[in-house]
């Protein structure tokens, strides 16, 4: 089962720069696992918390590109951070089209590369957050019925009560009930609340 913790993966064949490299996350406080290799990695993905990750480009297997395809195969969205060899620019400009999230060529400034995982870390949670969100509100969403979703569509889509009876074949007055039924079972302190919520469940596009 994967941590709560936030959790930094350091992945790298070099035994002496993985220890570097954990040791100045400790001493920022930032907790920190290290493995020798990206297969290792990926063997134990399933039961670690991935928050961000710091690899070597160039490692014998599974090269830190390789790990960057097989992370966006798996849907794995944690933020990667490439360290490089001088001399292999190209290869984290390959990476950075992946999707990388930075990269940093040895030997590299330690306060920099801190401060690129800090703002991934940020990154990370706020993705967690609005996670959450969704899934509460994706929730509150599939406890409606389907005529309070109907309205619900109603409303987002700007209409009045009486267009929405029309569309719907139903009287002013049902939709008037059915819209408080939804905004209790929502949650929704105002209207402007629900378009919100519906924004982030995906129900309506940003204008």
């Amino acid at each position: 089962m994967a941590s709560d913790k936030t959790v930094v993966h350091v992945i790298d064949d070099d035994e002496a720069s993985r220890q570097s490299l954990a040791f100045l996350l400790q001493t920022a406080n930032i907790e920190v696992q290290t493995h020798a290799s990206a297969t290792i990695f990926l063997d134990q993905l399933s039961s670690v918390s991935a928050d961000c990750i710091i690899t070597d480009v160039r490692m014998p297997g599974l090269s830190g590109i390789d790990l960057l395809r097989r992370l966006r195969e798996l849907n794995i969205a944690a933020p990667v951070i490439v360290i490089t060899g001088h001399g292999d620019v190209p290869l984290a400009v390959e990476a950075m089209k992946i999707g990388a999230a930075d990269f940093f060529e040895k030997p590299f400034d330690d306060e920099a590369l801190l401060a690129s995982v800090r703002s991934a870390l940020r990154q990370q949670e706020g993705d967690k957050q609005r996670d959450l969100a969704r899934a509460e509100i994706d929730s509150k969403i599939a406890a409606l019925s389907n005529r309070e979703r109907d309205v619900l569509a109603g409303l987002v889509a700007g209409r009045a009560n009486k267009q929405i009876a029309y569309d719907l074949g139903i009287s002013p007055r049902t939709v008037e009930i059915y819209r408080a039924n939804l905004m209790n079972k929502m949650q929704a302190g105002s209207l402007s609340e629900l378009v919100r919520m519906a924004l982030v469940a995906g129900m309506i596009g940003p204008s």
